[in-house]
């Protein structure tokens, strides 16, 4: 895609709403964002709005990339990279600052910078820290650029695993056992922060669960079932956050919710349950996105436990303050009860990821699903609201 092409034709008018899909990042989720744009590309209604595909490389440099949405796919369980799309190995891509402007610029290194036009809309398909945790989502604040998803606090609440349970459990949610290991608890005494990782254990049993606090895509979660495999656990977690969350094995049925924003409010779709994989200790990565384990849609529950955790899916949207689109998972525990795990905010959005499959079961398609969060997003100001 030559960058030529992309300048505004000032004989259009009016012109279609011009939509930045950025996506990569510098997370561990780097690689599912580039598979979520690719689905994006191919499935944006391009009579009705104009696309500028932007990627942003592991080392944080935005760039302009090609428009090719079949090179974003998993290809020998391999993820793709923003690198490989690059337009430029030195050009990059910069938002403005300035509310009243929102003409994006592509600047190379010897060349004159050459205007892409103005933005409309920020579709930000990234996963992770960087970019679904609030930081992304400040700088298009401070430039006055609308996006779809949930605003600063919500992305930060929903990507900080241990303040999404803090809120749930304000808002009267119920959320499983959990203990947090900080990093300052950690470093400074290594042997006190594992001791309570111990006692915790004593006190609810293994397996346990230790995670990055602040990641996704099940990346960094190992399944401990007893002392010999925490250090290494911890270590694995450690790598992609130095802040770490331990949960206690709930025993039940994995169910997820999607909610989607209308104009009238957030709804939720049909439920789905993730089954145990066969291949694997639990739904991990190679699980979700590599083997493709499937999901039963719409999940075989009663109308009465549906309707419940369909209520609960907006009660936890609405109680991080979210906008656009979630995806809340729960825990069905042996005696009837939903207890909720997470939010991501900005879920897995690929064609096999369950947040579409959700809507396809609920009568809303993917493509209908893309432009319903543009729209949602084009509705809204930036600023408080």
């Amino acid at each position: 895609m030559s960058t030529e092409n992309l300048s505004q034709n000032p004989e259009q008018s009016p012109r279609k709403p011009r939509v930045a899909i950025v996506f990569g990042g510098r997370s561990s989720e780097h690689g599912i964002s580039m598979v979520t744009a690719g689905a994006v590309l191919k499935a944006i209604d391009r009579t009705k709005y104009e696309v500028l595909p932007i990627g942003i490389t592991r080392e944080g440099r935005w760039v302009l990339t090609a428009d090719a949405p079949e090179r974003m796919a998993i290809t020998d369980r391999r993820t793709p990279e923003v690198e490989e799309l690059a337009e430029s190995g030195e050009g990059g891509v910069v938002l403005p600052v300035d509310p009243a402007n929102r003409e994006v610029v592509y600047n190379e290194p010897g060349s004159v910078p050459k205007a892409l036009g103005e933005v409309d809309v920020v579709f930000p398909v990234l996963h992770g820290p960087y970019g679904e945790d609030g930081t992304l989502q400040g700088l298009l604040e401070l430039s006055g650029v609308p996006y779809v998803g949930s605003g600063v606090l919500a992305s930060a609440v929903g990507q900080d695993k241990e303040y999404m349970k803090r809120v749930f459990t304000s808002f009267g949610l119920k959320v499983g056992p959990y203990v947090v290991i900080r990093p300052r608890e950690w470093s400074g005494d290594e042997s006190a922060a594992r001791k309570k990782i111990i006692d915790f254990a004593g006190e609810h049993g293994w397996p346990l669960f230790v995670k990055p606090a602040r990641a996704g895509s099940s990346i960094g979660i190992t399944k401990v079932d007893d002392l010999s495999g925490l250090d290494e656990a911890i270590a694995e977690a450690q790598r992609h956050d130095p802040k770490i969350l331990v949960e206690a094995a709930l025993r039940g049925r994995e169910i997820e919710c999607g909610v989607l924003e209308f104009e009238d409010g957030p709804r939720a779709s049909a439920p789905a349950e993730i089954p145990p994989p066969d291949a694997h200790a639990y739904y991990d990565f190679e699980a979700k996105y590599i083997d493709s384990t499937p999901g039963l849609v719409p999940a075989p529950l009663s109308p009465e436990e549906t309707a419940e955790v369909q209520r609960l899916a907006v009660d936890a949207f609405e109680a991080a303050s979210c906008e656009g689109l979630v995806r809340a998972d729960f825990f069905l525990t042996e005696d009837g009860e939903f207890v909720i795990n997470e939010i991501n905010t900005m879920p897995g959005f690929t064609p096999i990821s369950m947040y579409p499959q959700m809507w396809q079961a609920s009568g809303i398609g993917y493509a209908e699903l893309v432009d319903r969060l543009v729209q949602a997003a084009l509705r809204r100001s930036t600023g408080l609201r």
